[in-house]
């Protein structure tokens, strides 16, 4: 890499590092802390993150907070193919992350089966400064990136309403103890 490159990737990645544009997808308790994060005792605006969109075609950044049932997992998946390049997704909480304490047949067991995730928060529900912390660290990550590299802006589109493994798979990942079809993973 040159240096007119090198200082072009600084400039091009320090600007798209304070200016995310976040559109949430709270669905449970995680939403409280989310939205404590936007408030005035907290203000994540004044770290570049200010202007929350609610449409994926105004966002750069997806921050799933809470369950995803597996009914929405399509739906998330929408979502994330709809907003332009780059994007970034944020996991929020431990069922976001893992699934958290609903280790059922109806819940997806994180939602980096659904999306390719670049930040995990942990917590249940995490603080308003786990999250920050949490941008934090994806300003991190996107200035550290360069415009060399291909492979970071492959995107890999999926039919609708399919999610990002097959469903066989997901099955077995899913359900652990089984549902009402199959009693044990095995069956």
């Amino acid at each position: 890499m040159g240096w007119v490159t090198t200082r072009l990737d600084f400039l091009v990645n320090w600007a798209r590092s304070n200016s995310l544009w976040p559109m949430p997808f709270n669905t449970a308790c995680c939403a409280i802390e989310f939205m404590a994060t936007w408030a005035s005792r907290f203000d994540a605006a004044r770290f570049g993150i200010e202007w929350l969109r609610f449409s994926p075609r105004q966002a750069d950044v997806l921050i799933c907070s809470g369950r995803l049932p597996l009914k929405l997992a399509p739906v998330i998946r929408c979502i994330y193919d709809q907003m332009p390049q780059p994007k970034w997704v944020i996991a929020m909480g431990a069922c976001a992350s893992t699934g958290g304490v609903f280790d059922t047949y109806a819940m997806v067991q994180g939602i980096d089966l659904v999306v390719p995730v670049d930040v995990y928060v942990p917590g249940c529900p995490p603080r308003p400064e786990g999250l920050i912390y949490g941008i934090l660290l994806l300003q991190k990550k996107v200035r550290s990136e360069t415009m060399g590299d291909p492979s970071l802006r492959e995107e890999h589109p999926i039919k609708r309403g399919r999610l990002r493994i097959p469903p066989q798979l997901l099955d077995e990942l899913a359900e652990p103890f089984g549902n009402s079809i199959h009693q044990t993973r095995s069956g």
